[in-house]
């Protein structure tokens, strides 16, 4: 199978958005409307390149209603005369201009990149919280390949929630608009402590709206940025947590087929919370299946062999890799695989064979290692079966003793033998010892037993 190129512009290096990976298709461009003034609540992928300092096009938001709430409000706040406004709307009005009124006050250093940024937020939350009843919209958190997310309050119970908003451009297209409510179908039938729950997914108006939990804290990619490694106890930690809350989506029959650094929610007391079920599939959905087959969905830095081949069943395997691809990540600092491009990591991920993980971080202990590298096996056959003997194998690897199913890699070639004549010494050489750490009587044991065994060929091969 040809994997499926990389379209779009180039992504962050470590960050390569799951639609941009996925063979999805992409929604149709639509038209706007001759005068419209409602732009999409997010960049469309031509509108999310590095633009000039205060430039409109940075996040798609500068249209004519943004630039009279903008006119209004830097006016209102003595920030500016009504001649230097008017002037300024008069240049951005021009045929031969493409610059806009937010470009135009930022040249003339009338206002700040953080003033207009701040301000477009508060036009964005203020649009939402128009097209979304029982709710009040207080700030936009962030934007993603599929959706923009808002912190909201609701306004009868008092509580804080996020509310994830189905850009314009994607609700003309019948197969995101599916891909958004099975995502909170998903999300509804999940209950976890470390499952981001589930609130509500609804329609006002042009807006299609998923409300869910309200995380507050950081994910696991914003930790290893700052860190730019995390200790082996507290990924321990943060995985028995991800490994829990996969073992209960499992059973409840769902794969998540998306586990990444950024998929990861850390609040405050540093509980984890899973995210973003947008991937996420019912093993017993054949049709979506079949639907599927020969497509690589995931996200090429953590994505399982299995999904990279597109295969017809991808079941709870799939996520174990990504959670070891994830593992990897945190403690070294590193993915396990990167390439020129998507479709280079993905064909690593088929054919390359794992870097030790203590050999980019000595200090891990070798029975960490072992989890790492048998949930990243090329063969799901060859990894865990279970999220359950995950967490089984952290647990004892957390008390410093020998995980139960990860075994170590141990290979006969690494013992280097040589036989002399009679009157010459004879050497025999073991292989360099693996990283520091809690070492395997049974490790201990085979090494022993082989060396006998060769010693004893070594003798036998003299007395001829």
């Amino acid at each position: 199978m040809s994997l499926p190129p990389h379209p779009g512009d180039t992504p962050h290096p470590d960050d390569v958005p799951a639609l941009a990976d996925s063979d999805a298709p992409a929604p149709k461009p639509r038209k706007p409307e001759p005068g419209s003034t409602d732009g999409p609540l997010t960049p469309s992928a031509d509108e999310s390149q590095p633009a000039k300092s205060g430039s409109g096009s940075q996040t798609g938001a500068s249209t004519s209603g943004f630039d009279t709430m903008l006119g209004k409000k830097i006016l209102a706040a003595g920030l500016i005369t009504e001649d230097e406004l008017d002037q300024c709307r008069v240049e951005a009005g021009e045929e031969a201009s493409d610059r806009t009124l937010s470009d135009l006050l930022v040249e003339r250093h009338l206002m700040t990149d953080r003033q207009l940024e701040r301000l477009r937020k508060e036009f964005e939350a203020s649009k939402s919280s128009q097209k979304i009843p029982g709710y009040r919209i207080m700030k936009k958190l962030g934007a993603g390949a599929m959706a923009s997310v808002f912190l909201a309050e609701q306004k009868r119970l008092h509580r804080l929630v996020a509310i994830k908003v189905l850009p314009r451009r994607f609700s003309e297209d019948q197969n995101f608009i599916d891909r958004f409510y099975k995502e909170g179908r998903a999300a509804a039938k999940l209950n976890h402590p470390n499952i981001v729950q589930a609130y509500d997914v609804n329609q006002a108006g042009d807006h299609h709206y998923f409300v869910m939990e309200y995380v507050e804290g950081e994910t696991v990619y914003d930790r290893i940025q700052k860190r730019k490694r995390i200790p082996e106890d507290e990924a321990i930690t943060i995985l028995i947590q991800s490994a829990k809350a996969l073992h209960h989506a499992h059973e409840k029959g769902f794969v998540h087929r998306d586990i990444k650094p950024k998929n990861l929610m850390l609040t405050t007391s540093d509980q984890v919370k899973v995210a973003d079920l947008g991937l996420a599939r019912n093993l017993e959905d054949t049709e979506a299946a079949e639907q599927e087959k020969g497509r690589a969905y995931g996200t090429p830095f953590y994505i399982s062999p299995e999904q990279i081949r597109g295969e017809l069943t991808i079941g709870p395997a799939a996520d174990i890799y990504g959670l070891g691809a994830t593992a990897y990540h945190m403690v070294t600092g590193h993915v396990p695989f990167s390439g020129k491009n998507p479709s280079d990591v993905m064909r690593q991920h088929l054919k390359t064979e794992l870097k030790p993980p203590d050999q980019a971080n000595p200090a891990l202990s070798s029975g960490f290692c072992q989890v790492i590298e048998m949930m990243l096996a090329k063969n799901r056959a060859d990894r865990y079966v279970s999220a359950a003997d995950l967490v089984t194998d952290l647990e004892l690897v957390s008390r410093n003793e020998e995980p139960r199913f990860a075994k170590p890699k141990f290979d006969l070639g690494q013992l280097a033998v040589s036989v002399s004549g009679p009157n010459e010494p004879t050497e025999l050489r073991a292989a360099p010892k693996r990283s520091s750490g809690n070492t395997s009587p049974v490790f201990v044991a085979s090494i022993v037993l082989n060396v006998l065994l060769l010693a004893t060929i070594v003798v036998v091969a003299l007395l001829k």
